[in-house]
């Protein structure tokens, strides 16, 4: 029976580390999962180390951070020598889990990691980390394997998540009636981001630009979908300040991008939800100060920030960054896209390929089967 430790250190990690549990256990039953997580991994099934919870120390500052980062490397480190695991899986969450991979490496452990660290953006020097620490790595962007084959690591593309997150079709005149729309007019869905940091900065940015499409055609319609780390209260002072009306929709963001013409969104993984969509859209994304900003591009290794546009590997989605991430840009950019059909149909074709470059769903049973033939290597 094998024995797994699973390690997700945030939301989006708990929600893969639940999706790779499942798979886990369809493919071999008797496999005995524990794991550092959330309420997704434990509705998995999973059994979640006691006292242990989330791995990341958003929201604490100071002393306080730095005394609960000790605790967590300390309680780690008993946990991995406290078993013999067949496999340790990191998910994502580099910044912590890098360490703690350490951990289990100097304990003798097996180390796979799942959803690598993106190593072609920011640091390069890490690839010798890795190597140090980890013994294979499954990826999901279609051009990290050949990083991680260079340098002799065993990599495997599993394929990307949200190819089993999106569904392959969405009636867009159903959703818009599910979400209160009028029938004839224009819809714009508008994604400011899954954390409130960015909500406060980008949804102004958005508003401005929704009130000057609604100047050029009154009928135009607004979606935006509400991410369950985001509060009522921070969103709705900011929306009644807006003469645009904004429908909400809790969660549901790839209803809401289907049912939408074109989409306003944040640099993120939502770029790339939005291309397995087939949405056109206009990526956009302001840092909190001119000096983040300069030191993120000094820091940036890649000519673009939009996954999208990394994964198509040429400019398929125009990028408004930092001083370009006003509403009069992005306002700009829709209403072309919205009066040029051909520069429209173009990225919708080129979205299209982006999403097939992307793999097959089914990324989380390869993932753990990669970790099963691992487990019995």
């Amino acid at each position: 029976m094998p024995q797994i430790l699973i390690v997700a250190g945030e939301a989006s990690g708990d929600l893969h580390g639940a999706n790779l549990a499942r798979a886990l256990r369809e493919l071999d039953p008797a496999v005995r999962l524990v794991g550092v997580g959330g309420a997704a991994m434990k509705s998995a099934g999973v059994q979640l180390v006691e006292g242990f919870g989330h791995l990341d120390v958003m929201g604490i500052v100071g002393f306080s951070a730095l005394k609960a980062i000790i605790r967590r490397f300390a309680a780690m480190r008993r946990l991995l020598r406290s078993e013999r695991w067949d496999a340790v899986v990191f998910i994502d969450n580099p910044g912590l889990n890098l360490r703690y991979a350490w951990f289990a490496k100097s304990a003798g452990l097996r180390v796979i990691y799942y959803i690598a660290p993106q190593i072609w953006a920011w640091r390069p020097g890490r690839m010798k980390y890795i190597q140090q620490r980890v013994d294979q790595v499954m990826v999901i962007l279609p051009f990290e394997p050949e990083l991680y084959r260079q340098v002799g690591l065993p990599c495997t593309f599993v394929g990307h998540p949200l190819l089993d997150a999106v569904a392959p079709y969405y009636d867009q005149a159903k959703l818009r009636e599910q979400f209160g729309l009028q029938p004839t007019g224009r819809v714009i869905a508008l994604l400011p981001g899954s954390r409130s940091a960015e909500v406060r900065l980008h949804l102004p940015i958005l508003l401005d630009a929704a009130e000057r499409l609604l100047r050029d055609d009154p009928t135009t319609q607004f979606l935006m979908p509400q991410a369950s780390t985001i509060a009522d209260d921070l969103i709705r002072p900011l929306l009644e300040k807006s003469s645009a009306a904004v429908t909400v929709v809790p969660e549901q963001a790839s209803e809401v991008m289907a049912a939408a013409d074109l989409i306003c969104v944040a640099s993120g993984t939502a770029t790339l939800q939005a291309a397995v969509v087939g949405t056109p859209m206009v990526l956009f994304y302001q840092a909190h100060s001119w000096l983040t900003y300069r030191l993120a591009r000094l820091l940036i290794r890649v000519k673009w920030i939009g996954l999208v546009n990394l994964v198509a590997g040429r400019p398929v989605v125009t990028e408004l960054i930092q001083h370009e991430a006003t509403g009069a840009r992005v306002y700009h950019e829709v209403h072309r896209l919205l009066h040029d059909q051909a520069a429209y149909d173009e990225m919708k074709r080129s979205l299209q390929a982006v999403k097939a470059s992307l793999g097959q769903p089914g990324a989380s049973r390869r993932a753990a089967q990669v970790v099963l033939d691992a487990c019995r290597a």
